[in-house]
C-alpha cells in the first residue's frame, strides 16, 4: 500500500510571483522566531513554536513555480520520536488555474502512520488555508508570534 503524504491545496487571486514571493516570506505567515533565511537555493532556516523546532534547506527553487524544504534536524518534544519530521521534505508547487493560482502543498514524509499526522496536519491546514492564503491575498498573514525568551535547546 502506498504511502499517503498530507497534501492540500488553496486557490488565489495572484500572480504566480506574488504566490511565490508570499510562500517564502515564512515570518509572514508561519512564525517570527525564524533564523538564518529562506529566499534562495540552499538556504538554512529554523523555526521555532516554543521548546519545537524544525531546520530546513531550500533543495529546489524555481522561481513563481516550485519550493521544495528538506528538514534537516528537528525537535518535536511531544512524540516518542523526537526527530520524526528529519529526512521529510516540504513542497509547494504553483499552478495557473484560469486568472487564478492554485498553491499545493505537501509534507512529503507526514503519512496517516506518522506519530504527528493529526497534530501536524490540522496545524499545516490552519497555516496553509486561512494564514498563508490570507498573506498572498490580503498582503497580511498570521504567524505565531515572536517570543521574547526562544528557547535554543538542542537535546
Amino acid at each position: 500500500m502506498k504511502t499517503q503524504d498530507y497534501h492540500t491545496s488553496i486557490t488565489v487571486d495572484a500572480t504566480a510571483h506574488e504566490a511565490f514571493e508570499s510562500i517564502n516570506s515564512v515570518t509572514k505567515w508561519w512564525t517570527e522566531n525564524l533564523e538564518g533565511s529562506s529566499q534562495k537555493l540552499n538556504d538554512e532556516f529554523t523555526v521555532r513554536f516554543g521548546a519545537t523546532w524544525k531546520t530546513f534547506k531550500i533543495t529546489e527553487f524555481v522561481p513563481d513555480k516550485k519550493v521544495t524544504w528538506l528538514v534537516t534536524d528537528c525537535y518535536l518534544p511531544w512524540n516518542n520520536d523526537k526527530r520524526e519530521w528529519k529526512g521529510t521534505k516540504i513542497s509547494f508547487e504553483i499552478v495557473e488555474k484560469g486568472s487564478e493560482m492554485q498553491i499545493s502543498f505537501t509534507h512529503i514524509g507526514l503519512a496517516p502512520e506518522a506519530e504527528c499526522y493529526d497534530a501536524c496536519s490540522n496545524a499545516w491546514s490552519q497555516y496553509i488555508h486561512q494564514s498563508l492564503w490570507r498573506l498572498v491575498t490580503t498582503g497580511k498573514g498570521q504567524p505565531d508570534k515572536k517570543e521574547n525568551k526562544t528557547k535554543k535547546v538542542k537535546p
